[in-house]
Order: C-alpha cells, then structure tokens, then sequence
C-alpha cells in the first residue's frame, strides 16, 4: 500500500490539480525528492534554499508535526498519509 499525500489547493496546479498523490518513499525527505521529481517545482515551494521546511508550511505525518518527529528524517511506512498544510495568517 503506498504512502498518500495530502497536496493543499495552493499547490495543486503543479500537480495537475491532484488532491492526493500516492508516493513510495522511505523517508519524508525521500518523498519530497520523489514529489519533486514527478511534479518540478514543488521543492522550492516546501523547502528553503538551505533544505529545510520552511516556516509557514506544515507537514504532518498521519496527525503529527514532523517538527516533533524527526523532520525530513521521519520513516514512513505503507499506508501513511503526509499533509502538507501552508501556515495562515490572521489578524
């Protein structure tokens, strides 16, 4: 069973306006590779330039920040779902 990921409307026109999009990937950071491979772009949308999520989007593996995992290092095993969810803003 392959990894789901949760693509936020934002980000839906560089994936062909695909809401979920099955993954096989060992880490999370492997499957940010494997999204950018299939859909060119999206890294730089995810990723600052020195690699890291950037501060106003959150990845979630099945409910939980990655940010209190392991990152980009967290495993992934058939069967999860990432979200990836843009940070808003309110005021």
């Amino acid at each position: 069973m392959p990894i789901q990921v949760r693509i936020p409307t934002p980000l839906r026109k560089l994936t062909n306006n695909e809401e979920l999009v099955e993954i096989t990937a060992p880490t999370i950071g492997a499957a940010i590779a494997e999204l950018q491979s299939r859909y060119p772009g999206i890294r730089e949308r995810l990723l600052d330039e020195k690699g890291a999520v950037r501060r106003f989007v959150n990845v979630y593996l099945n409910e939980e920040d990655i940010r209190f995992l392991q990152n980009q290092e967290t495993p992934l095993k058939d069967g999860d779902e990432i979200s990836i969810i843009p940070a808003i803003a309110g005021g």
